[in-house]
C-alpha cells in the first residue's frame, strides 16, 4: 500500500501544481473582469433594454446586492475566460500517459465539447435571452411598473446561459456513449419518445420553470438529439456493451 502511495505521489504533486495553476488563472481572469465590470454588467443588461426600451434603471435592496452581484458576475467571466487554459493544464496532466492515437482522440473530444458549450451558451444569450425578455417586459402596462433587482437578472442571464451550455453537451454525451460501446445507435432510436420526455424535463429544470425558456430549449435540443443519433451512426462502436 505504502509502495503504491510512493508511486503515485509524483502524479500528486503534478495534479496539485495544474490546479494552482487553474485557479490563479481563474483569479486573473476575474480579477480583470472587475476592473470592467461596469463595461460587462452593461452589456449583460443590454438585451434587457432592447427588450422594453422604457425599463428604468435597475434597484438593488441590500447593502451589499451589488457588491456580491459583480463579484459574481466576475468570477463567471473570469472561469469562462479562462477554460482555454484550464483544458490545456488538464491536457498537460494526463498527455504523457496516452498514445498518440488517444492523443489525437482526447484532442476531438475537447474540441467539440468546447464547441458545443460555446454554441449553447451564445445561442441563449442571443437568441433565447431576447425573446424571453419581449415575453416577460410585456406584462408590463402604465398601471404595472417593472422594478427588477440587478443581482436577481444577472443570476437569471448567467443561469440560463449555462444551462443552454451544457444542454448543449447532450449529442457529445451521445457519440461517446456510443463510440465507446456503452450504447448501441439504435438503443436511441428506438425509445426517441422516451427521450424526448426527458429532454422537455430537463429543459423545465435547467430553466426552473420557465414555460417559454423550456420550449425555447426543448427545440433546439430535440433537434441535436437527432444529430446525435446521425453521428453516433457515424462513429458507432462494432460490439456495444448494452443493447
Amino acid at each position: 500500500m505504502f509502495e503504491a502511495l510512493e508511486h503515485f505521489r509524483p502524479h500528486q504533486e503534478e495534479l496539485r501544481r495544474r490546479l494552482i495553476h487553474c485557479c490563479l488563472a481563474i483569479v486573473l481572469a476575474s480579477s480583470i473582469a472587475y476592473l470592467f465590470k461596469d463595461q460587462v454588467a452593461a452589456w449583460c443588461i443590454r438585451p434587457l433594454y432592447l427588450a422594453y426600451p422604457q425599463m428604468g434603471k435597475l434597484v438593488y435592496t441590500k447593502l451589499t446586492e451589488a457588491f456580491v452581484s459583480y463579484i459574481k458576475l466576475s468570477l463567471l467571466v473570469g472561469i469562462i475566460t479562462s477554460f482555454p487554459f484550464i483544458l490545456y493544464q488538464i491536457w498537460l496532466f494526463i498527455s504523457p500517459g496516452l498514445l498518440d492515437q488517444e492523443k489525437q482522440t482526447l484532442r476531438r473530444i475537447i474540441l467539440w465539447a468546447t464547441l458545443l458549450f460555446a454554441g449553447g451558451a451564445l445561442f441563449a444569450l442571443f437568441i433565447v435571452l431576447p425573446r424571453m425578455l419581449h415575453y416577460f417586459m410585456s406584462y408590463a402596462t402604465p398601471s404595472l411598473n417593472p422594478m427588477l433587482k440587478l443581482g436577481l437578472y444577472l443570476t437569471f442571464t448567467a443561469r440560463m446561459v449555462l444551462a443552454f451550455g451544457l444542454a448543449f453537451e447532450i449529442p457529445f454525451l451521445m457519440v461517446m456513449a456510443i463510440r465507446t460501446g456503452l450504447i448501441g445507435n439504435d438503443h436511441f432510436r428506438k425509445n426517441r419518445t422516451y427521450f424526448y420526455l426527458a429532454i422537455v424535463v430537463l429543459s423545465f429544470l435547467l430553466t426552473t420553470g420557465e414555460l417559454t425558456a423550456t420550449v425555447l430549449l426543448s427545440f433546439p435540443l430535440f433537434a441535436l438529439y437527432e444529430a446525435g443519433i446521425v453521428a453516433g451512426g457515424m462513429f458507432r462502436c462494432k460490439e456495444p456493451i448494452v443493447r
